[in-house]
C-alpha cells in the first residue's frame, strides 16, 4: 500500500455518511424505548428515516409502516420494512467506504448476482422467530426482562435443529444470552444499543422466507494464505483465513475461509489452537507457511466452506511474497447484501516503507491508525513486535468514523536481526521457549478439562 493509496484512502469520509449514520442512530434510539411507545421525538426519527427512501423501492412500505407504527399499529410486515430500511443506509455507507477503498487500492472487485433460488425452509419456524423479534421491538431493550429472554428458548432450540437455519439460530441464540446476561436492561447505565440493533435487523431479515443462500459453486486450485484473523470469545473461537485463490483456468481471487469451534472462557492463549486440531491439513497449513492444494470447496459470497477432505498441504508459500506479487491484482469478492455494512470490511493490504509513532503509522506525509487491542493472545504478534516492524500484511477495517489498520504479519528487526511473525505461526504450539515454559509451568488446561469431561460420562 503506497503513501498515495493510503493519502486517497484517508482524504475525508464519502459525502452523506455522516448524515446518513445520523438517521441509523435515530432509529437505534427508538428501538431503546420501545416501537410500542415511540413518542414524538422518536416517531420523528423513524419519519426522517422513511423520508431519506423517498423515491427508492422501500420508499411507500417503509412510510406506512411508520405511520403505522406510530398510530400504535405493530405489525410483522411492519418490523420487516424498518429492519430493511435501517438495513439500506448502512449498506449505503457500506458501498461508499468500499468504493473509498477499493479505488485507493486500484482493486478490482466481482459483480454481485442474485442467487437463482431460494432456501426453502419450515415457515413456522421463520414466525416463530418473527414473533419473537416483534416482541422485542415493542417492548425495547429498557423493557427486557427475563421472562422476555426466556421466551426464546423454545424457538433458538427449534432453530438450531434446521441445518438450514443454522445462520438464524445462532444469531438469535447470542442475542438472547447477551440480553439474559444485561437483564434487567432497565437498570444498565449504557447499552450497546448499535450492536443489538444490529443484531435485530440482521435477525429481522434472515428469519423472511424466500431468503437466498447456499453456495454459488464449487472451486478447485491452489489457496495461498495471506494472514489468519482471529475471533475468540467465551464460548467460541473463529479462525479466518485470508488468502489469494489461484482457480484452476481462472485468474488469482482475494477468498476468505475459516474454521470454529466451542470452548469455555478458561481455555486462552496459545491453548485455543489445541481445539482445532481437528483441521491438521489447515493447521499444518498455517504453521509451516505452506500453500493448499484444494479440490471442490463450496465458494459461498468468496468465502471458502472448508473441508479437510478435499485439501493438503502444497509447496512452502511466504505470505509476504504472496502479497507483493499477487495481492494487488487479485479479484476481490462481491459482498452479499445482508453483509454490507461499515464494521464487517476488512480488506487485506501490504504495507511497507513506514514511519512508526506509537500505534500511529506514516507513509509518505499520510497516517493511519493500528489497532493493537485486536492482536490475539495465541500468537506471536505483540504490539512491541509491531512497533519494531518495516512490513506488515494487514486488515484495512473502517470503525467508530475512522479507517484502522489490524495487523496479520510483520517483518521486524529486533536486536540487529530479522525477524518475521504471523498470527497463525503457533497453530501447531508456541514456539517461543518462553511462552512454552509459561505453558508448561501452567499446565495443559485442555488436556485437564478432557479428562474431568471423560471422568464425568464414564460414571
Amino acid at each position: 500500500m503506497l503513501g498515495v493509496q493510503l493519502g486517497e484512502l484517508l482524504d475525508g469520509t464519502p459525502s452523506g455518511v455522516d448524515e446518513a449514520l445520523g438517521l441509523v442512530d435515530g432509529f437505534d434510539e427508538a428501538l431503546v424505548h420501545g416501537f410500542g411507545r415511540l413518542g414524538e421525538e422518536r416517531g420523528a426519527a423513524l419519519g426522517a428515516l422513511a423520508g431519506a427512501l423517498q423515491g427508492s423501492p422501500l420508499g411507500r412500505p417503509v412510510g406506512e409502516a411508520v405511520e403505522k407504527v406510530a398510530a400504535g399499529s405493530v405489525a410483522d410486515e411492519h418490523l420487516a420494512a424498518l429492519a430493511g430500511a435501517r438495513s439500506a443506509v448502512f449498506g449505503a455507507v457500506h458501498d461508499a467506504l468500499l468504493g473509498r477503498l477499493d479505488d485507493a487500492l486500484g482493486r478490482e472487485r466481482a459483480r454481485w448476482d442474485e442467487p437463482q433460488k431460494a432456501v426453502d425452509v419450515p415457515e413456522n419456524l421463520l414466525s416463530g422467530a418473527r414473533s419473537w423479534l416483534g416482541e422485542v421491538a415493542i417492548a425495547g431493550w429498557r423493557g427486557v426482562d427475563h421472562d422476555l429472554v426466556s421466551a426464546s428458548d423454545q424457538t433458538v432450540e427449534a432453530l438450531l435443529a434446521e441445518p438450514r437455519l443454522r445462520r438464524l439460530a445462532v444469531l438469535l441464540d447470542g442475542l438472547a444470552a447477551e440480553l439474559r446476561a444485561s437483564c434487567p436492561v432497565a437498570t444498565m447505565d449504557r447499552l450497546p444499543a448499535r450492536r443489538w440493533a444490529d443484531l435485530w435487523a440482521r435477525g429481522a431479515l434472515l428469519a423472511r422466507a424466500g431468503y437466498a443462500g447456499g453456495p454459488s459453486g464449487t472451486v478447485s486450485g491452489r489457496l495461498l494464505p495471506l494472514g489468519v484473523d482471529v475471533h475468540e470469545h467465551g464460548t467460541a473461537v473463529r479462525i479466518e483465513v485470508h488468502g489469494v485463490l489461484e482457480p484452476s483456468g481462472g485468474a488469482p481471487r482475494l477468498v476468505r475461509t475459516g474454521v470454529a469451534v466451542a470452548k469455555v472462557d478458561t481455555i486462552v492463549g496459545p491453548a485455543v489452537w489445541q481445539l482445532l486440531g481437528r483441521y491438521p491439513v489447515l493447521m499444518n497449513a498455517l504453521a509451516g507457511r505452506r500453500s493448499l492444494d484444494v479440490r471442490d470447496l463450496p465458494l459461498l459470497d468468496g468465502h471458502l466452506v472448508w473441508d479437510e477432505s478435499r485439501a493438503e498441504a502444497g509447496e512452502a508459500a511466504e505470505p509476504f511474497a504472496t502479497a507483493r506479487v499477487m495481492l494487488a491484482g487479485a479479484l476481490a469478492p462481491a459482498v452479499p447484501p445482508l453483509d454490507r455494512h461499515p464494521v464487517r470490511i476488512s480488506e487485506p493490504v501490504l504495507l511497507e516503507g513506514y514511519a512508526v509513532d506509537g500505534t500511529t503509522w506514516e507513509l509518505d506525509g499520510h497516517r493511519i491508525d493500528v489497532d493493537v487491542e485486536r492482536l490475539p493472545s495465541c500468537g506471536p504478534l505483540t504490539p512491541e513486535l509491531v512497533a519494531a516492524s518495516s512490513a506488515c500484511i494487514g486488515l484495512v477495517r473502517w470503525d467508530g468514523g475512522r479507517w484502522t489498520l489490524q495487523p496479520l504479519a510483520v517483518q521486524a528487526t529486533v536486536k540487529k536481526k530479522p525477524v518475521e511473525a504471523h498470527t497463525g505461526d503457533w497453530a501447531l504450539g508456541a514456539t517461543d521457549p518462553k511462552v512454552v515454559k509459561a505453558v508448561a509451568k501452567s499446565g495443559d488446561v485442555v488436556a485437564v478439562l478432557q479428562e474431568r469431561a471423560g471422568r464425568l460420562l464414564r460414571k
